[in-house]
């Protein structure tokens, strides 16, 4: 009787392991297999399996100037018949901050989110799980992500957690700018070409030099078609001061960020504070007018069209418009990028480029529906076709190929040059759909500038340097935050009250009031941890 119990024991035993083994085997296959789909599904597209299922999503932008629509232009009706997905625009009629805010409390959120990297709204908008992770979206419907993706942007947006929320434009590395000699920078300082010529092409890179040619284009020439010249140009005031007055003129004075492995003061650089004054004297002299301290960017296009400003400390791709006008209206009165304010040794200018923040940063809502679709869409932007698609649009329609080349086609590029709204409703290339932009990727299409704007746009590659490693944020709602935007606030109150200073001494008094404030508000604590910041970023970074 045991020995027919132990048979039969012995025999389900051996009944199991076979059962055993054979699920091991018929499930080895099926490992690899899955291997394979993987691997498959890298290699092919998602945004491939949908081109022709329709949808739709809402893409809220952050910026009330962006007008461009979808559906009519060649390139967005291309998109949409390359992947299926049609696009709704949002984007604010007033302040940018309220309707962002107004969205995120409401939790209405629209399926893609752009808006700056550096805003509050981003870390917000993650920390309350607002937003989906990129890299599980990846993981779960569309691998080939992370073959367009750039690994550089997805480990510095890589968050603690193993994930990433949002994806950068226009994001450049130290190491681009070594390996390519067409990175510039958008800075420029600029001067209206018949006028500069007419007083003598003078240096202005000294103080008193750009205060003797600005005395003597005014005197020469103190109106434009009966309205004053406006002898100073310069970018909006705002709740950060006004880059063109300090950020912009501190890099053409070559002023460091950093001095013995500490972040350096930038705002009492004795260089800086040396042309400040001289700046202040030309507003004694009338010479910085109201305009520049009132205007919004659309007087100021308005202005730049009809030529009314002497010279500008300007970002480049801010008037390219106004310059084209010029050139078909007035060519003689086109701006010419010039090297303009310098240091007391005469140093390089050391002009930014955008860094591996990149500009702007998109995110994928949790309200949207189709999640599948979004991360196949936001790959297909981020791809060689979708880059292309960008930047020159659609061959045989944008361009055509000449010697295995992508060239532009005139008809396409005079009106660019003529009308550039006219051209976003027509063609809508050229980076008319910048908020997944790759400025690296699309060197290899690089068109050749045309004359009115080819000088201003390569002017900058010899003065270019890369300055991410000093642009880390304090983590958002910290008490450094806090401490730093109420300094940045108060020195956007500072920066026109020392311009509109009465005499030098009250220059000094302000500057002094300014000093003594933020010093009361831990100014010295912030720049440790900034130095701090910036060691940590140095590291990530692998910069010495």
């Amino acid at each position: 009787m045991w020995r027919e119990d132990k048979k039969v024991i012995n025999i389900t035993i051996l009944l199991f392991l076979v059962c055993f083994i054979g699920i091991g085997c018929t499930n080895q296959p099926d490992a690899k297999r899955d291997s394979e789909d993987a691997a498959m599904q890298e290699e092919i597209p998602a945004w491939q399996k949908y081109a022709g299922e329709p949808v739709d999503f809402d893409w809220y932008i952050n910026y009330s100037w962006f007008t461009t629509g979808w559906g009519e232009n060649i390139v967005s009706k291309k998109i949409t018949e390359e992947t299926g997905v049609n696009i709704h625009f949002i984007t604010p009629s007033g302040n940018e901050s309220e309707k962002l805010n107004a969205l995120i409390a409401a939790d209405s959120l629209p399926d893609f989110i752009t808006l700056g990297w550096w805003e509050p709204q981003v870390n917000e908008m993650i920390d309350h799980n607002m937003v989906y992770a990129l890299n599980e979206l990846a993981d779960s419907y569309d691998m080939y992500f992370y073959q367009v993706s750039n690994e550089d942007a997805v480990n510095w947006y890589t968050k603690e957690d193993g994930n990433i929320y949002c994806y950068p434009n226009s994001s450049i590395t130290a190491k681009d700018i070594e390996e390519h000699d067409n990175i510039g920078s958008n800075q420029t300082f600029l001067v209206r070409k018949d006028i500069y010529e007419a007083i003598g092409s003078p240096d202005m890179t000294t103080p008193e030099g750009f205060q003797a040619a600005v005395e003597k284009a005014y005197e020469m020439f103190p109106t434009v078609d009966g309205e004053p010249l406006i002898p100073v140009g310069a970018h909006v005031f705002n709740d950060r001061g006004n880059v063109s007055f300090d950020q912009y003129l501190m890099n053409f004075l070559a002023v460091p960020f950093e001095e013995n492995g500490e972040i350096y003061d930038r705002y009492t650089d004795e260089d800086y504070m040396r042309w400040l004054k001289m700046f202040r004297q030309l507003r004694e002299e009338g010479l910085l007018t109201d305009d520049i301290f009132i205007d919004q960017r659309t007087q100021m296009e308005e202005k730049m069209a009809k030529g009314r400003y002497f010279c500008m400390i300007y970002q480049y791709t801010d008037m390219l418009s106004q310059q084209k006008e010029l050139y078909m209206n007035h060519p003689e009165r086109i701006y010419l990028a010039v090297d303009g304010p310098k240091n007391a040794a005469g140093d390089d200018h050391t002009l930014t480029t955008t860094e591996i923040n990149g500009w702007t940063v998109t995110l994928i809502s949790k309200n949207c529906e189709e999640p599948e679709r979004a991360i196949a869409f936001l790959s297909y932007m981020l791809s060689e076709q979708g880059q292309l698609r960008i930047s020159l649009g659609v061959e045989g329609e944008t361009f055509d190929y000449v010697d295995g080349k992508p060239v532009v086609r005139e008809e396409v590029k005079k009106i660019l040059n003529e009308d550039r709204a006219e051209y976003d409703r027509l063609y809508g290339a050229d980076d008319a759909y910048w908020m997944l932009q790759d400025n690296v990727m699309q060197l290899k299409w690089k068109q050749e500038a045309d004359e009115p704007v080819k000088q201003i746009m390569e002017w900058s590659y010899q003065y270019a340097v890369y300055d991410g490693q000093y642009n880390s944020l304090f983590p958002n709602g910290s008490k450094e935050e806090y401490i730093d935007n109420e300094i940045k606030a108060m020195w956007s109150e500072t920066l026109p009250k020392l311009l509109l200073a009465e005499s030098e001494e009250r220059f000094d008094e302000i500057l002094a009031e300014f000093v003594k404030k933020r010093e009361d508000y831990g100014f010295q604590d912030i720049q440790a941890e900034k130095t701090e910041l910036m060691k940590m970023t140095k590291e990530k970074m692998g910069i010495e």
